[in-house]
């Protein structure tokens, strides 16, 4: 089954991000991404903030669609939330440049729903496990027959594990921008000045540390 088909064309701005992941996500919501690339594993963490700009990424490194097909998915069900565990979890991304590629992503997807009227997402893990990048057999014979040296180009990986350079980088960014969230949320809520901003967040945690509840 496919659940979850997200298609929207490139123009799509913050806003439409933005309501699209307040519709699926919970406010504390947290999306992981586990992979390995040629340095070691990576583990990436994003809280409810970043999440829209990741999808956003995803459409904006050349991906025209994206789907996730889930294999025997099981469900748990919890107080107040349920859980969706799927070992056989494929994300399907379709690229137009530099050709025609679909890019299956295999790993292990858990999902955490809160148990409401909304059923939203409050917690998202990718487990990235291998990918394979397919090019139509037209598209490499129309190629192969315009430009012979197009084989070599043919050959070579579009993505990561699966993932375009351009989430990669997005991902990298927000390692930075994660931690300032909090500041960011502060400094909109009382018009504080950045510094002012640090020096209450920081007193806080210092607070929280030496006072333990």
């Amino acid at each position: 089954s496919k659940r979850g088909v997200v298609s929207h064309p490139q123009e799509s701005d913050n806003l439409w991000w933005d309501a699209f992941a307040t519709e699926f996500f919970e406010d504390d919501a947290t999306l992981t991404l586990t992979f390995c690339l040629e340095d070691g594993p990576k583990r990436y963490t994003i809280g409810r903030t970043l999440i829209p700009r990741y999808f956003r990424s995803i459409f904006e490194g050349g991906v025209t669609e994206l789907y996730y097909s889930l294999k025997h998915p099981k469900e748990s069900f919890h107080n107040t939330s349920i859980t969706l565990d799927c070992d056989q979890c494929t994300m399907v991304t379709h690229h137009g440049k530099p050709m025609y590629t679909k890019v299956c992503t295999d790993g292990r997807l858990i999902l955490e729903f809160t148990f409401d009227d909304l059923m939203r997402i409050k917690s998202w893990h990718f487990a990235v496990r291998a990918h394979r990048e397919l090019i139509p057999r037209s598209v490499v014979a129309m190629h192969s027959q315009q430009d012979p040296g197009m084989v070599e180009t043919l050959s070579k990986n579009i993505t990561r594990q699966g993932i375009t350079n351009h989430t990669l980088n997005y991902l990298r960014l927000c390692v930075i921008l994660e931690p300032m969230q909090e500041l960011m949320s502060r400094h909109k809520a009382y018009a504080l000045s950045p510094r002012d901003c640090l020096k209450t967040t920081l007193f806080q945690k210092w607070q929280r540390m030496v006072a333990p509840p």
